[in-house]
């Protein structure tokens, strides 16, 4: 059995010494994916790898929905990376979301090289022991992710999760990091250099993601929604552009949000209008960053009784 690399191990080796052991610089490219349950900072992660915001992140669950990929290469390394809805107990197995959400988390794991398993180092709960159950199975590599280690003071708190995981055996790597504060992440890069298969790069190194622009503005749009309704935001909840349209040097840009009542209505738009507008001012100036351009938003709220996620499931 492998012994299981720690961070320390890691650590003894300098970053210059680390890519001198790059393999003769051929091309290597690999699927990853990252991995958890809700809120343990997989979207903070991954846009913290790609260096760009292509996974929303917000702290009410089930903010991720789609399996979007965000590429990073570099020189003859390519990294594709998947990031997965996170995986919810199910406490109530006939909710639709859940099970969505659950199924499209766990069947990406049959198709990737490597996977990052990410969890928050100040809390491990039975959703935790699920996830290791569900890939004890799982023949490829896996690199265990301590996820928000700046909010732990005493980093010796670390040491018994480390132990057990090198006691397992099952895990290629442990490696602690904070997503938020960029800490480690280089460390955590090159493990995964060693793990990806030799082969051609499938993605122009300029790619760093997969999604179009149009797409890449709505989760703006929902990330936004998110943040500013907290508990009150619907699950139910979709954001479709209706226009994307570039006139001179502005970008017009019409949306609708979808909701499933009168009542989710009420509360995305706010008393007066307010909460729309409000929105809608924070999603423009993050739309403006992406595109690089000034933007015209409008959006409006529309109630559809037919959503995303139950689409995904006929």
């Amino acid at each position: 059995m492998n012994k299981t690399k720690t961070d320390t191990e890691i650590k003894t080796k300098s970053k210059s010494q680390l890519q001198s052991q790059t393999k003769n610089q051929a091309s290597y490219c690999g699927f990853i994916s990252i991995i958890g349950r809700p809120n343990v900072g997989k979207s903070t992660l991954i846009n913290a790898l790609i260096g760009a915001k292509v996974s929303i992140t917000a702290r009410k669950a089930q903010t991720t929905r789609h399996q979007i990929l965000g590429i990073q290469t570099i020189e003859q390394y390519q990294m594709v990376y998947i990031d997965t809805p996170g995986i919810h107990p199910q406490l109530n197995p006939n909710k639709s979301l859940n099970h969505y959400l659950n199924r499209t988390a766990l069947s990406v794991l049959a198709d990737v090289d490597l996977v990052l398993w990410l969890f928050d180092g100040q809390h491990w709960t039975k959703e935790e022991d699920d996830i290791l159950d569900s890939l004890s199975a799982f023949k490829r590599p896996i690199i265990a992710v301590i996820n928000k280690i700046d909010k732990i003071k005493d980093k010796t708190e670390l040491l018994p999760v480390m132990q057990r995981f090198s006691e397992l055996g099952s895990m290629t790597a442990v490696v602690p990091i904070s997503a938020k504060k960029q800490k480690n992440l280089e460390i955590l890069q090159q493990h995964i250099f060693q793990l990806l298969p030799q082969q051609a790069h499938i993605f122009p190194k300029e790619q760093w993601t997969d999604r179009s622009e149009r797409f890449l503005v709505s989760e703006i749009i929902r990330e936004k929604l998110t943040r500013y309704l907290g508990q009150e935001l619907p699950y139910e909840l979709n954001v479709e552009i209706e226009r994307f349209q570039q006139k001179n040097t502005l970008m017009i840009i019409e949306a609708v949000i979808y909701v499933m009542t009168d009542g989710q209505k009420k509360i995305v738009i706010g008393k007066k209008g307010e909460g729309l507008k409000i929105i809608g001012k924070k999603a423009r100036q993050d739309i403006e960053s992406l595109l690089e351009t000034q933007v015209l938003l409008k959006l409006w709220v529309k109630v559809k009784k037919i959503v995303w996620f139950q689409q995904e499931l006929q």
